[in-house]
């Protein structure tokens, strides 16, 4: 009896005799995806993690089962159980084969036989130990799922989960820290909705009465268009019930809103008003019952903030904070305000989990980096200081050399495809312009709005280029040059580049704009990071995607730095220009000419730490022994199609992907070869074959074997190897292949073919031929076959 049959005649029963399925309440979850598997590159993904059932009750997961068939033991699923119940933060596990049960205490660490499945109420009472009143009122609400077109992923139910809990035990400051991307406005909704329709409201929760009224919930951000992406995400709830404060509609009507359910305002808005009276004063203290702060390491919770007073002024309230940095020294008043978080997500997990995009950096070094002035040079404009070393934090700030721009632009157009969207990250917004202008200047493009700039002095101009851009079926504007503002918060799919041309100084900062190119897209296997600025070094710092740290106590200043100010909006000024005229310079005609550049690439491991090309180069060639033993063995479990794919899957669930693989390609100039003669030159110092000299070789070691209608079949299969790769030879592209060589009339293909089992060994068969050729071999075949001189 396979697995599916023993969960069908054994295992589906038993959980009905539980009264899961049947209790009203309860559901049983089949085959339910816990992680994507992190993307490889070629539009493949590493093992999904999927538990093959969850138990539901109350809109709460409660349990995973881990099922083997009748024949296997019925604890081989116990690791499986006990990795899944870990992902999923429930308190129970179980693997079973059908015949017997073994149960998993992940809470107490007790584990062994039972006779039965515990029953929907037996379970949550031992996951709920006490009995609470808002949990269950809670519990009551499913999840919005806009007709089933909304599914949250695993970590997001945990967070709004623990939120909850949170508030039903009486906490009133909460603080959730999930990595930029991974939808933390989505969680924000979904809290909303709960309280929304359990009517949680702040009087009733502390009198422990029965509801009466709905809330009044603020979502808090400090940038217009965080707080427009969140109204536009809450669309699920009645019209009448959202409201968007604005300082037009409060100076049009006299008044700020209060008809309504959930609000929307930024920082800036809340502190003006008439007189320098803020806004925020003309509600009661008590008027929101829930504050969501967005961003909120950079808002109100800061101490030396000016936003900090909203927060306090509404400290009734129960108040969530919203962050993707973990607890460093330069947020550490956020911390302290909102205490330790409920729950964390960091950027490696979801890279990991296939939730995030995976991504590479480019580090570019150029002659040109750092600048002593010479007297061949022209000083055009201000003062220049004999003998000072420029660096990289005073150009475009307190020097600029136009001929340096220019170089830095041109390299990076002729490094990037020029049709992917592209974020350049500028010094100061009048750089931005500059960089703007240079793009533009040397685009291939034909259109004028090819590269736009998009700061806070573009306004609404510059708000409509960065909604086009954020529209994946529009392809202008390509490329946005900015400064700060698009470091945060915008969610732009399909970013493909992010370019460093200016000094990351924060690892908050830092974490944000890699972030701008995280979130997932259709045909998006990763992205790069173009870095001009040697920003990489933050990937070094232990503080990145390490354990929070208890950080030192904050020196003064404000944490992480404020936002540009909103247009029309008070707020704190992010990029003072240097009071004194800024050194512009010429080179002289020669230094120009002769500026010169150098590339590196950083891979990174499965453990999120970066790697020079020769430690990757070490660990591959530390863990290919763990997969074959020798080159025979190698070259055996190649050229099986399936035994291949079962290698590659291997090696990528260690980090080495399609994609590191590919870029080891070209470092060692084996662009042109198969995957297979990367893996034979690390592991056995094997000298690289073209994917053609293989083709050759095997066209000359196979011909006995087919007809003359085979070989032409063959021949053609070796031709789109060659072209594209040793993908063409998986046993998916078989089906493609023939009716690309017989125009879709596949029964002509089985006519000159034989058989469709005939046709699939000689498609796996003749592989074989491909890899038993050594270079020596295949050398001496073309050799023989083209005359050439082996002199």
């Amino acid at each position: 009896m396979n697995e599916a049959e023993t969960r069908a005649e054994h295992i589906d029963p038993a959980l009905k005799a539980a009264g899961w399925g049947v209790v009203e309440g309860s559901r049983v979850l089949r085959e339910h995806g816990i992680t994507l598997g992190r993307l490889q590159g070629g539009g493949k993904r590493a093992k999904a993690e999927i538990a093959d059932y969850v138990l539901v009750y109350r809109n709460t997961k409660l349990a995973v089962i881990e099922a083997k068939a009748w024949d296997k033991p019925y604890t081989e699923g116990v690791g499986q159980a006990k990795s899944y119940a870990a992902k999923l933060a429930v308190r129970s596990a179980f693997a079973t084969n059908g015949q017997a049960i073994y149960s998993i205490d992940m809470a107490t660490g007790a584990e062994g036989d039972v006779a039965c499945y515990p029953s929907p109420d037996e379970l949550w009472k031992l996951t709920f130990a006490e009995a609470n009143a808002w949990r269950n009122r809670f519990a009551a609400i499913p999840f919005e799922d806009k007709g089933g077109t909304w599914q949250g992923r695993y970590y997001q139910d945990i967070a709004i989960d623990r939120v909850l809990e949170a508030i039903a035990t009486g906490h009133d400051r909460i603080l959730l820290t999930l990595a930029t991307g991974t939808g933390k406005t989505f969680i924000a909704f979904q809290l909303a909705w709960k309280l929304f329709q359990s009517r949680w409201n702040l009087s009733d929760w502390k009198s422990g009465a029965e509801p009466t009224r709905r809330p009044r919930i603020l979502f808090l951000a400090d940038r217009n268009i965080l707080a427009d992406q969140a109204y536009n995400a809450f669309s699920a709830f009645p019209d009448d019930a959202l409201v968007r404060i604005a300082p037009d509609d409060i100076r049009k009507k006299g008044r700020v809103p209060k008809n309504g359910s959930i609000f929307f305002t930024i920082f800036q808005t809340f502190m003006s008003g008439p007189g320098g009276a803020p806004y925020f004063g003309e509600y009661p203290p008590d008027f929101f019952d829930f504050i969501v702060i967005d961003e909120c390491h950079r808002g109100g919770a800061n101490d030396e903030g000016t936003w900090r007073a909203i927060l306090e002024y509404f400290a009734p309230a129960v108040q969530l904070g919203l962050t993707a940095t973990p607890k460093r020294t330069t947020n550490a008043d956020t911390y302290a305000y909102f205490g330790e978080p409920v729950f964390v997500y960091s950027l490696k997990e979801g890279i990991n989990d296939g939730f995030l995009t995976p991504f590479k950096v480019k580090q570019i070094a150029t002659t040109l980096d750092d600048y002593v002035y010479t007297p061949d040079d022209q000083v055009v404009e201000g003062e220049i200081e004999a003998g000072k070393r420029y660096e990289e934090r005073d150009f475009n700030k307190i020097i600029e050399i136009k001929e340096r721009e220019a170089y830095r632009v041109k390299l990076l157009m002729g490094m990037i495809d020029q049709r992917e969207k592209t974020i350049v990250f500028c010094a100061t917004q009048t750089h931005a312009l500059a960089v703007r202008d240079l793009i533009n200047q040397g685009k291939t493009s034909t259109d004028p709005l090819y590269c736009v700039r998009v700061t806070a002095n573009d306004g609404a101009m510059g708000d409509q280029y960065l909604r086009d851009f954020q529209d994946n079926e529009k392809t202008i504007p390509t490329i946005l040059t900015t400064s700060q503002k698009l470091s945060t918060g915008v969610d732009a799919r399909n970013v493909r580049n992010i370019v460093l041309l200016r000094p990351i100084n924060s690892m908050i900062e830092f974490k944000q704009i890699i972030g701008r190119g995280t979130r997932l897209y259709d045909g998006k296997d990763y992205f790069t990071i173009y870095d001009f600025v040697k920003a990489h070094h933050h990937f070094s710092d232990p503080e990145w995607d390490g354990e929070p740290l208890e950080p030192e106590p904050p020196k003064g200043g404000r944490a992480g730095g404020g936002p540009e100010p909103e247009p029309g909006d008070p707020g704190p000024l992010p990029e003072p220009e240097p009071p004194r005229r800024k050194i512009k310079v010429q080179l002289a005609d020669g230094k120009a000419r002769n500026i010169q550049s150098m590339t590196a690439t950083t891979f990174w491991s499965a453990d999120g730490r970066p790697m020079s090309a020769a430690q990757f180069l070490e660990v591959l060639y530390g863990t290919l022994p763990e997969f074959f033993k020798d080159e025979d063995e190698l070259r055996r479990i190649w050229s099986a199609p399936d035994t291949r794919k079962a290698l590659l899957a291997g090696l990528a669930d260690k980090g080495f992907g399609r994609e590191p693989l590919a870029e080891m390609q070209k470092i060692i100039e084996a662009e042109n070869s198969d995957l297979f003669d990367v893996l034979a030159y690390v592991a056995f110092a094997a000298e690289p074959l073209t994917r053609s000299e293989r083709a050759e070789a095997a066209k000359a070691t196979s011909a006995a074997e087919f007809t003359d209608k085979q070989q032409t079949f063959v021949d053609f299969v070796l031709a789109q190897y060659i072209k594209q790769g040793v993908d063409e030879l998986d046993q998916e592209k078989l089906s493609p292949l023939l009716k690309l060589k017989y125009k879709n009339a596949l029964a002509d293909a089985f006519k000159e073919l034989g058989k469709p089992e005939q046709v699939r060994q000689l498609f796996v068969g003749f592989q074989r031929h491909l890899y038993q050729v050594h270079s020596s071999q295949a050398f001496s075949t073309t050799t023989n076959q083209g005359g050439r001189d082996a002199s």
